[in-house]
């Protein structure tokens, strides 16, 4: 006898595949209007990606409130997904983990973190969410196929059991961060029931550079750059904001804000890039700025008076962007070939892209199930009319700055009411 056809040994209202943020905040919402909810997770604890998000502090959301401008930031294609920011949208957000005692704030950029800056409050508050209306959470389980019969989804089966739903959601995420068990299995559950799924890129994920100096500021974080990128050696676009260095090349929002668009451009040819460590300041603004530091400390070695020139933190790379200037210089023998270098540096310093980091170091994925074959409204899949698709297996394009956790809670809450 087939599985599909086998008796099921247990049966569930909803049975929710992920134990993640859309998972858990789906398995809350169908709990809480009474249904009989089963939770399962493959790992043996509960949001193991959650906790990573934000640096272990959780960007939980973006206090862009404006729904239409909040969409805009995820790219073209993403009207649909209005109807369901209308059920449950970033104020409605704020309201569900202020009402349980996990106050927010909000930093740069519009990012909202909880004030506690700890991922693991977040996750209290969504498994005590989906516990509270007594949704069953199991661990340790590992779904290996979503069971359909006659155009419907009737269960899903495990390594040990098959399980009866009348209503299935898929909530298993992306590919990045695989060690947190984001393997890709919703993507193949959703393959083989006949939905189309874009392959996944890693999207927000971190470039790798040629350049020693870069490297040798690892951890250095800086506030606001800006970063001009060229393709072949012509302009491609410019963004500004924060720049985290790493071992391996760069980091931080303005990076992976623009790891999509450089990593179209290096499919291209060559990618530089060149950065502007004082980009409200004109380069003429710059060398006076320079000329006044020169001036008080005439005597002092070169190497003394580093850290008046460039941004806190960068001093100890200068002989690596400088080699030909002796640190033990005396400013007063700086020639103006030598002030205008170190100027012109400042204001475009050099990088060389050897290419984006994998799935092992992006913050999110893409790729997953086109909006056109989800009836956003309901979150349902326009194949099967009870199962539910949430979270990082929808195909939108994302940035950093709590835009992806957003569309989870969002898509989590409007699945878990459907289903």
């Amino acid at each position: 006898m087939d599985t599909q056809d086998k008796k099921h040994d247990e049966h569930f209202d909803v049975v929710v595949i992920g134990g993640g943020a859309s998972g858990l905040f789906a398995a809350g919402r169908a709990a809480e209007r009474g249904k009989k909810v089963l939770v399962l997770e493959k790992n043996r604890t509960l949001g193991e990606k959650l906790l990573l998000t934000g640096g272990g502090r959780c960007n939980i959301t973006n206090a862009t409130y404006d729904t239409r401008e909040f969409l805009a930031h995820l790219g073209k294609g993403t009207e649909p997904l209005f109807s369901a920011f209308a059920q449950f949208d970033v104020a409605k957000t704020f309201a569900f983990f202020e009402r349980r005692g996990l106050s927010l704030v909000v930093e740069a950029r519009g990012r909202a973190f909880p004030a506690s800056q700890n991922a693991g409050d977040v996750l209290k508050v969504i498994e005590s969410y989906a516990r509270e209306g007594g949704a069953i959470i199991r661990v340790k389980t590992k779904v290996t196929r979503i069971l359909e019969k006659k155009g419907r989804v009737v269960g899903v089966e495990t390594a040990k059991s098959v399980i009866g739903a009348d209503a299935v959601i898929v909530a298993t995420g992306g590919l990045s961060h695989p060690e947190t068990g984001s393997t890709g299995d919703g993507f193949t559950f959703l393959r083989d029931l006949g939905h189309s799924v874009e392959d996944p890129a890693a999207d927000l994920v971190p470039i790798e550079v040629h350049d020693a100096w870069v490297k040798a500021l690892s951890g250095t974080s800086l506030s606001f750059m800006k970063m001009t990128v060229y393709a072949n050696g012509k302009k491609a676009f410019a963004k500004k904001g924060k720049v985290l260095f790493t071992h391996f090349g760069l980091s931080g929002p303005l990076v992976l804000n623009a790891a999509r668009a450089i990593g179209t451009l290096l499919a291209q040819g060559r990618v530089t890039i060149a950065i502007d460590a004082y980009p409200d300041t004109d380069i003429g603004a710059l060398e006076k700025d320079i000329i006044r530091v020169f001036d008080q400390a005439k005597n002092k070695m070169i190497k003394n008076v580093a850290d008046d020139i460039m941004p806190h933190g960068m001093a100890e790379v200068f002989p690596l962007l400088f080699p030909h200037i002796p640190l033990d210089k005396k400013v007063h023998s700086i020639t103006k070939e030598e002030r205008r270098l170190i100027v012109d540096t400042l204001k475009a310093l050099p990088v060389s892209v050897v290419g984006l980091m994998g799935m092992d170091r992006a913050i999110v994925s893409d790729g997953g199930v086109p909006l056109d074959e989800i009836d956003t409204k309901y979150m349902r899949s326009r194949l099967y009319p009870n199962l539910y698709v949430t979270g990082d297996m929808i195909h939108v394009n994302r940035q950093s700055g709590g835009y992806s956790l957003q569309i989870a809670w969002t898509s989590g809450y409007v699945a878990g009411s459907a289903a």
